[in-house]
């Protein structure tokens, strides 16, 4: 089901694996341009109209009362509620770590020069419904924004047949204080968000993970509003040696092939035994997951064993695919993450399985796909924050400085600029 690639022959599986990219179809693009106009100009009616249509379910209030939040809640088992709580608890820790303060420094004559840290002002969060439901994407997107300072978040997520998103989504949300929740999916949710209706307000960030619609809509109203990214399947590197557990590395690359089709799972190992055996392990697994369909497509597609002849080998190629996921299964993780330059999150040793990042650790699973971990980091409070610079000049600084901020100005032929400094030297004061 997973192959074996021999390190000679990686050269085809890799292109196809990182051809993976999160681009969209012409046929995708078009439908999406087209949802974004209409709802732009007949706002809730057309939301509504979409929502019947993808959906099958007109909504009576795109808005989900408090009520409803407070009843999923209610109805959560306890121990779900419990489990809940220790996750946020842990991830909002972790996020209060990233914090920024704003600074001033003196930099004499009575000059100050200074950074203010703002956060943004009103988020949308996008939490996915369907084949899957998510309220770990709540908490993921929801408390480095609070922790950030924002003032409003609004979340949005498909209704069900019962008019109304997922209850944990429902529940996730009431317990963290999030009370602007929209019945509604799709681009039509994330035009919504974008440019306001009469129901949902015009937000200035939209996050939060999504199909492909999703993700279209959001690259078209990038620069109307802020993104967090153009996130591309799921995946999951697994760099291991001789004394990698086969059995632990088969599970954690199921942990991530099962999250769609195009999701991408890899072990890099110069030990064919282990590959051998991880092998075997994936075959006598996968039957009795609850995603099979999903991984018979996934693994042979987008999987791989890769067999180097050399760890350093394996390293070169870890750090080529950048992957979203890296798990280090080798006799001495600290010291090969030092040689690490290119991933979204690191896992080291056998007991550090991706999931525990996923839900519970702490650090965000908000994280860059595609490649794009070579530029790109993780969600975190940098993202709900805006960096204000702060000039407060003096008029003795300026007589010392004018004369060369007029001269640089004036080589650039921006006389008006050099006339601002210019009538304020010639007074004299």
């Amino acid at each position: 089901m997973i192959p074996i690639i021999p390190y000679a022959d990686r050269a085809e599986p890799l292109r196809a694996i990182l051809s993976r990219s999160a681009s969209f179809s012409p046929e995708v693009d078009a439908a999406v341009q087209a949802i974004i106009a209409r709802v732009r100009t007949h706002g809730d009616d057309a939301v509504l109209d979409y929502t019947e249509r993808f959906d099958g379910v007109r909504p009576a209030s795109l808005r989900v009362p408090e009520a409803k939040l407070e009843a999923a809640f209610a109805a959560l088992d306890p121990n779900l509620k419990r489990i809940i709580a220790e996750a946020a608890a842990n991830i909002r820790r972790f996020h209060e770590q990233q914090r920024q303060r704003s600074w001033f420094t003196d930099d004499g004559d009575g000059v100050l020069l200074g950074q203010r840290v703002v956060p943004l002002e009103r988020i949308g969060l996008y939490v996915p419904g369907g084949t899957a439901v998510y309220p770990s994407s709540v908490l993921m997107n929801t408390i480095p924004a609070q922790v950030a300072g924002v003032e409003e978040i609004h979340l949005v997520s498909p209704p069900g047949s019962d008019g109304l998103p997922h209850p944990l989504v429902l529940a996730t949300a009431h317990f963290l204080g999030v009370k602007h929740v929209y019945a509604v999916g799709g681009a039509q949710a994330v035009t919504a968000l974008a440019f306001g209706t009469a129901s949902i307000p015009k937000v200035d960030k939209i996050v939060g993970p999504g199909n492909a619609y999703v993700a279209a809509a959001k690259k078209q109203v990038y620069g109307t509003v802020d993104i967090d990214s153009i996130a591309g399947p799921s995946e999951i590197v697994v760099l291991a040696d001789h004394t990698a557990d086969a059995e632990f590395v088969a599970a954690d690359l199921l942990s991530q092939a099962e999250h769609d089709e195009r999701a991408s799972a890899i072990l890099v190992t110069p030990h064919r035994p282990l590959a051998e055996a991880v092998q075997q392990h994936i075959e006598a697994m996968v039957p009795r997951l609850s995603r099979r369909a999903i991984l018979e497509v996934s693994l042979p597609t987008y999987g791989a064993c890769i067999v180097t002849e050399t760890l350093d080998q394996g390293v070169a190629m870890t750090n080529e695919l950048a992957p979203e996921h890296l798990e280090l299964i080798v006799e001495d993780p600290w010291t090969m993450l030092t040689r690490i330059k290119h991933a979204g999150a690191i896992f080291l040793g056998p007991y550090s399985s991706e999931p525990v990042g996923d839900y519970f650790a702490g650090p965000n699973h908000v994280l860059p796909t595609g490649g794009t971990a070579r530029y790109a980091s993780a969600l975190s409070v940098d993202d709900f924050i805006r960096k204000q610079s702060v000039i407060a000049y003096t008029a003795d600084r300026l007589k010392q400085t004018g004369p060369d901020i007029v001269a640089f100005a004036e080589s650039e032929e921006l006389t008006a600029h050099a006339l601002a400094i210019q009538v304020r030297l010639a007074r004299g004061d």
